[in-house]
Formats: structure tokens, C-alpha cells, sequence
């Protein structure tokens, strides 16, 4: 009996493998003062790209969490089951220091450390992020109320996940989240209707439904509700001091498109117990600063999965045959392949770049803040956004195969529309560029100085800058201004990566970047570099061995 069945030209299995292994990662914790945690991040790349890990990864994915409304007996209990492999994610990214731990290690580079280990381990699975981020970014909208500060911060940045039901300041540390979409407004937050009242004590009780509230088995919440004063800000127990379940009650789990592992929910609060965090009616204000942490997370997390998409075409590419040669030697998946490294480089070193910024802010650097808020708004808008492209094309690199679960291709594909949307989707963070531009214009001032710090290095940069401020006097017209901000968001952002290719990256990397984003001389679709690109050098660098 002759053999049918013989398995030729695929691909070998990719794990193990460093997500750390990244040169423009890795140059940027060198160039802005975080060297100190190169290992750490290349420990966490390693692991992030383990056998086991990646099992991890796939357990989470294909075993969603599952809604518990009510036990055996009838009793409501609002809980959510998750896959073991979730609570070992949870786990290895709190004792990493990926949550709140940058609040409390008072060193320079702090952020930018975290930034780049919450970069490489991502890669490994993105949905557990969102209670990380979230954590991360309750810190300092926290602050706004200092009593409650005191006491929750410490078990926040604390390095134990410590998962379970009970009073959360009898637990060694606790995961933060956030509850403010309703159904009526989404975005436009002033239109909340949920209501607090005084319990007289202090507290408030909170009554109202909540459209849509990621992983809802969190220890805390930041929520807002309307109050006499107008919308303000409340610190939400899911178990009350004395043990007893506060009144939120899960309606149901969203069944979303991709971020299948974490769970997102709908919530009734029936008069649940909370704390005011900031002034009545100053709710919006304080939560900016915790949009503003969720938003650098957005765009770390479109960078990490452009990074990841990458990887997986690169890798097949390099190992599949078609038509008498190795594709990624081929010509023109050489030009898809470059062109997706260029766009996988220019996300990293802005991302790094908002990460460095963050650390200087929290420093005291006025410049640096200033260009953190509109870099911010920026790169939510374009990162993110070309997240989706980029994922789209890496997929098809694999063909057929990329399009099969089990490539987790699909899983990369389907996570890349959520950082669009969350924290703002493209319309919401390109109004947000207006705002900023309008009301602080030490933002753009900020902005214009990093772009020009590259000035003269390539003429093609230094037209597309010109463009920009060519621009600026049309903000003048409200109608014009809101008509053309998705275009001046891009023009910004395509400006500021490319002054950071320019001074920090390979000459291949920012020639190609600037002679197709900036110089016009590129298509509609990757793979359309323009003739006389130096692809090797890109490629080359795409693919790092070590820097060490």
C-alpha cells in the first residue's frame, strides 16, 4: 500500500521564539534612558514566545469566559469562569510589573520599561491586556481623590494577582476597571443617564445600565454617574467592606468579534456603593488622564500586533516554495514584506516614543506633556487605524493558511479593529487632534520641535512638515477644520514617525518610509514601494538574530 499522504513545503512550527527580538524595541530603550530594563524585556520576549505560552494563548482563545448569573440554588452570584491559562497570563503580566507597578518604582524609565514589556508580551495574547491597561491607567485619575489613594494605589502596583471574590482591601493586590458606555451615548459620555445619590456617608449609591464594561471581574471600577453637581467620577467595590456583593449585576457577555478571551458585559447597577473620585460634575476631567494611559496602551498594542502579523508572514514566507523559489525571495512578496516591515517600524518607534514622553511628563516636563497629549490623540487615530491594513495583508502572506485558525493568524486579524475603537474610534480621536490643537497649542508647538529636530535630513520630510503647517490656519473655520481632521491627523502622524525613522532608524528604513508616505510615491495597497527601494537592508533588519 503506497503512502498518500506526505507533508511537503509547509512551514515548521514557529515557537519557540523572542518577541524581544526587535531592533527598533531595543534601540529605544537604549536611546531615551531605560537600558537598565533591556533584560527584563528580553526575558519577558522569551517567554512571550514559549511553547507553553503560546498554548496559553490558544486555550484562552478557543475556551471564552462564561457568564454565571445565578448558582444552583437560585441565588444571584455574577460571576465569570475563566480558562485556567487566563489566571497564568494574569499572572506572569502583574508579577511583571505590566499593570500599575510604573506608579511606584520611582525610576527614570519606569513607563517606557513597562511600555515595551506590556509590547512583547501582548504578542502572546492581547486580550488580557485590557484588564492590565486598565489597571495602569486608574492610577492617576485615583489620584484626583488622595484618601482613596492612599489606600488603593499600593495594592494596585502591587505584583500579586491575587484572584478571587472578597473585600478588596483584604486582598494582596487588585485589578482595576472602567464603566462608562451606555447604550444611548457610547462616545459622548455627557449623555450618561446612570444616577448617584448620597448614602450619607459618604458613599454613594449608583443606580443605572452600563452598554459596555470589559472584564467585569475586576476588585474595582471607575464609573461614571450623574450627580446634582453633573457627571462625576466614583471608585466602585465588586464586594462591599463587609464581604457582601455589591449591587452590579451582569446581564449578559458581549459576543464580540475578536478579544474573545477577556470578557466584556453589560451591567445593571441597582444602587451599588461607591466613592466619589474628584468634584462633583468634574467626572469627564477626571477620567481624561485614564483615557489618555488607555490610549498609549492602544497604540502599543497595534504596534505589537503589526509586530506579531510580521513575524508570521516573514516566517512562512521564508519557508514556503512557490514557482521554483522561496516566496520571501521572490520579488514582489519582497516588496509586501518591506513595506509591512516599514509600517511594523514607524508604529514601534512612535509608540516608544509616547511611552518616553509618558515618563518625562510624570517628571515635570512641561514639552513633554504637552507633546504626550496631542502625540497621544495622533497615534490612537493613525496606529491604530492602520492596524486593521496591516493585518489584513500579513494574513494573506500566508494564503490559505494564514486564513485557518490555527495559524493564529485569524486571532491577530480580529483583534486589530478593537484599538481602533476602543478609547475612541477614528472619528472621535481625530476630533480629539482638533480639540488639542485648539485648546493647547503647546501641543503643537511640542510636536512641530520633534519634527523638526530631523529638519534638512531628507527633503521629502521636510515638505510634508511644511505641508502641516500649511495646514493649520484652515483650523480657523470649524466646518473646514472637521472636514479635513482625518487627513491632518494622518499628516501629523506620517510626520512624526517620520522624523523618528530618520534619526533613530536603518537610512533603507526611513528612505523607504519617507519616498512612500511622505513622497506620494506609493499605492493603495503594501507592496507598492516605489522602483529602486533598498528592500534588503529593511528585511534584514526585519529580521534580527540579536543585538546583543
Amino acid at each position: 500500500m503506497s503512502a498518500t499522504h506526505e507533508v511537503l513545503n509547509q512551514a515548521p512550527p514557529l515557537a519557540p521564539f523572542s518577541t524581544a527580538d526587535d531592533p527598533a524595541l531595543l534601540e529605544a530603550l537604549r536611546r531615551d534612558g531605560a537600558g537598565w530594563g533591556e533584560q527584563r524585556v528580553r526575558d519577558l520576549g522569551a517567554l512571550a514566545g514559549s511553547e507553553e505560552v503560546q498554548e496559553w494563548s490558544r486555550q484562552v482563545e478557543e475556551q471564552p469566559p462564561r457568564l454565571r448569573t445565578h448558582d444552583r440554588y437560585g441565588h444571584r452570584i455574577d460571576e465569570v469562569e475563566f480558562h485556567p491559562a487566563w489566571h497564568r497570563l494574569m499572572t506572569v503580566a502583574v508579577e511583571q510589573g505590566l499593570h500599575a507597578a510604573p506608579w511606584a518604582e520611582d525610576r527614570p524609565g519606569a513607563h517606557l520599561v513597562r511600555a515595551a514589556q506590556f509590547y512583547v508580551w501582548s504578542q502572546a495574547e492581547a486580550g488580557h491586556g485590557c484588564p492590565v491597561s486598565m489597571t495602569y491607567a486608574a492610577v492617576p485619575a485615583l489620584r484626583a481623590q488622595p484618601e482613596l489613594a492612599a489606600v488603593y494605589e499600593p495594592l494596585l502596583a502591587s505584583r500579586t494577582y491575587d484572584y478571587g471574590l472578597r473585600p478588596p482591601l483584604g486582598k494582596a493586590g487588585l485589578i482595576a476597571g472602567m464603566s462608562m458606555t451606555e447604550k444611548q451615548g457610547g462616545s459622548d459620555v455627557r449623555a450618561n443617564t446612570t444616577q448617584a445619590v448620597p448614602a450619607g456617608d459618604g458613599s454613594y449609591l449608583i443606580t443605572g445600565h452600563k452598554w459596555f464594561t470589559s472584564a467585569p471581574m475586576c476588585d474595582v471600577f471607575l464609573v461614571l454617574a450623574q450627580t446634582p453637581g453633573g457627571l462625576t467620577c466614583f471608585l466602585m467595590p465588586r464586594v462591599l467592606p463587609d464581604g457582601t456583593r455589591n449591587r452590579m449585576h451582569l446581564q449578559r457577555l458581549k459576543d464580540k468579534l475578536g478579544n474573545r478571551s477577556n470578557a466584556s458585559s453589560e451591567i445593571e447597577y441597582d444602587g451599588a456603593l461607591a466613592w466619589p473620585v474628584g468634584e462633583q460634575g468634574r467626572g469627564v476631567r477626571t477620567i481624561v488622564e485614564m483615557v489618555n494611559m488607555t490610549r498609549l496602551d492602544c497604540v502599543l498594542g497595534s504596534a505589537a500586533g503589526m509586530r506579531a502579523g510580521l513575524r508570521q508572514a516573514l516566517h512562512h514566507t521564508s519557508h514556503r516554495r512557490a514557482f521554483g523559489a522561496e516566496l520571501a525571495d521572490q520579488p514582489l512578496m519582497r516588496n509586501v514584506l518591506a513595506d509591512l516591515a516599514v509600517e511594523s517600524e514607524a508604529a514601534t518607534v512612535l509608540a516608544m516614543r509616547l511611552a518616553a514622553a509618558t515618563d518625562r511628563a510624570q517628571a515635570g516636563d512641561e514639552q513633554e506633556a504637552a507633546l504626550r497629549r496631542l502625540g497621544l490623540a495622533v497615534g490612537k487615530y493613525w496606529v491604530c487605524k492602520r492596524g486593521s491594513a496591516h493585518a489584513a495583508e500579513a494574513l494573506e502572506c500566508l494564503g490559505g493558511n494564514g486564513y485557518v485558525e490555527e495559524s493564529g493568524m485569524p486571532r491577530i486579524y480580529r483583534e486589530a479593529p478593537l484599538l481602533s475603537i476602543w478609547e475612541g474610534s477614528g472619528n472621535v480621536a481625530a476630533l480629539d487632534v482638533l480639540r488639542a490643537l485648539a485648546k493647547e497649542p503647546a501641543g503643537l508647538d511640542a510636536l512641530l520641535a520633534e519634527a523638526d529636530a530631523a529638519a534638512g535630513a531628507d527633503a521629502r520630510l521636510d515638505a510634508a512638515i511644511a505641508r502641516v503647517r500649511a495646514a493649520l490656519p484652515g483650523l480657523a473655520d470649524p466646518q473646514r477644520a472637521q472636514l479635513g481632521a482625518r487627513r491632518l491627523a494622518e499628516e501629523i502622524a506620517l510626520v512624526l514617525q517620520g522624523s523618528l525613522l530618520v534619526r533613530h532608524s536603518h537610512p533603507a528604513v526611513a528612505d523607504a518610509f519617507c519616498a512612500s508616505r511622505l513622497g506620494g510615491d506609493w499605492g493603495n495597497a503594501f507592496g507598492t514601494l516605489p522602483a529602486g527601494t533598498d528592500l534588503g537592508p529593511v528585511l534584514e533588519r526585519a529580521r534580527p538574530k540579536d543585538l546583543a
